[in-house]
């Protein structure tokens, strides 16, 4: 891996090495992904159809997963993974549940009352990547917030195999937390069709789940059109970690690996202040990165990816904060005292027996999270991300009589004439 002494970058330097692998094409990204969604809109499943078979390689004749393929996923899916799924979703379900918002009221003045209620969005549109390793564990993360939060309806898209059908394991994920309409569709036409709607693909109100940089632009190109709302800008994995000189190397080169090994423009970064341990974490990753089934995919990713010599522990906190990473794992003699320090991430993980693959598959937090910096404004999935919270107000005579005085004079302010007479009429039937 590439070795970085931080003190001796200039400011570009340091911005360079920081840049995630994505950026550097993202002209390009977002052109092509123009004309997908642009064919999709104009051509529906016809598009979805020769698109499908141009990156998929197959054209299913039907997008929609049938009954019949839901009972032979039932019986393909091996009993101790299903068992997994089962237990992951548990968990997740207690910490999100935890979590949900709550409606409240409140009196402002004498006879105001305001209030807000949580409302499940209607249709939404969950996608689960299947490129090149199929994820049920996403459609986990995504449906059992979804159930939690109620929503009408819920459309989940991933990739099709190279027989045209879906991955088992997904689709029984899926159905573990009341998903019925699955569509295999990938790519940045999954998300134009669940955005815009097809003869096959309802249209959705909002989209949600990660994907590589073409899916990840798609979603930003259909929120900016409006076309439906979207949870967060989540795109290929990254991992940047925190290391003392206390931290087992070999621990710290395995989360390493597990993010690397995502997809060749994944990122994984390393902190440290201790050159030994920057030495060993080295020999570490090429060691472990031999065993690897997906060695070629991360050793793509590692050459995008840093060791980085601070000067303190201080410092590797500042650079991370910059950075806001997707994830960050804590390798720290004393965690917890840093985490105050911890400003912008999409999911932190404390000590040496917390590797990131726990939050991936079923420690009970969500793993669609935001990446490419997004984490200083954006978080993770949650139940409220299913949600609109909607806020009430009821005002009596005398709640008007109490407060009309202070909308008049602000409408007064700003010349609105209207607004003043919408209270002013009001006050006077009320007096």
């Amino acid at each position: 891996m590439n070795v970085v002494q931080w003190s001796t970058l200039d400011a570009s330097a340091q911005a360079q090495a920081l840049q995630r692998p994505v950026q550097a094409v993202a002209a390009q990204t977002r052109d092509a992904v123009a004309g997908l969604i642009a064919a999709v809109r104009a051509d529906g499943d016809v598009a979805l159809r020769e698109i499908s078979l141009r990156f998929d390689g197959v054209a299913p004749e039907s997008f929609e997963v049938s009954e019949a393929e839901f009972a032979a996923a039932e019986q393909a899916v091996p009993d101790d993974l299903r068992q997994a799924m089962v237990e992951a979703a548990a968990r997740i379900g207690v910490f999100h549940k935890a979590g949900m918002s709550q409606g409240y009221a409140v009196d402002t003045a004498p006879g105001v009352r305001c209030e807000r209620v949580v409302r499940p969005i209607g249709r939404v549109g969950l996608y689960v990547p299947a490129g090149s390793a199929p994820l049920p564990s996403t459609a986990l993360m995504l449906g059992v917030p979804a159930q939690l939060a109620g929503c009408r309806e819920v459309v989940l898209c991933t990739p099709p195999r190279k027989d045209g059908s879906a991955d088992p394991a997904v689709l029984v994920a899926a159905r573990l937390t009341g998903v019925h309409r699955v569509f295999k569709l990938g790519g940045a036409q999954a998300i134009a069709a669940m955005a815009y709607g097809t003869d096959s693909v309802p249209a959705c109100d909002k989209l949600f789940g990660p994907g590589n940089s073409f899916v990840t632009e798609a979603k930003q190109q259909v929120a900016q059109d409006g076309a439906a709302a979207i949870d967060m800008p989540a795109g290929p994995s990254e991992v940047l970690v925190i290391a003392d000189a206390g931290a087992n190397p070999a621990f710290v080169a395995a989360d390493l690996l597990s993010q690397a090994e995502h997809g060749p423009d994944s990122q994984v970064l390393l902190l440290t202040d201790d050159d030994a341990l920057l030495a060993r974490v080295d020999a570490e990753v090429q060691a472990q990165l031999a065993r690897l089934s997906r060695v070629a995919i991360a050793t793509q990713a590692l050459q995008a990816s840093k060791l980085i010599r601070v000067d303190s522990l201080a410092q590797a906190f500042q650079i991370s904060n910059r950075y806001a990473p997707e994830h960050l794992i804590l390798a720290l003699r004393e965690p917890r005292a840093w985490l105050e320090q911890v400003e912008a991430a999409g999911s932190v993980f404390l000590g040496d027996y917390t590797p990131e693959a726990l939050g991936d598959y079923c420690s009970g937090t969500n793993h669609v999270l935001p990446t490419a910096g997004a984490a200083r404004a954006y978080s993770g999935v949650s139940v409220a991300s299913f949600q609109n919270l909607i806020s009430v107000q009821s005002a009596t005579a005398q709640g008007i009589a109490a407060i009309g005085g202070c909308a008049r004079t602000l409408a007064r302010a700003e010349g609105l004439d209207a607004h003043e007479n919408a209270v002013a009429l009001r006050m006077q039937v009320a007096a």
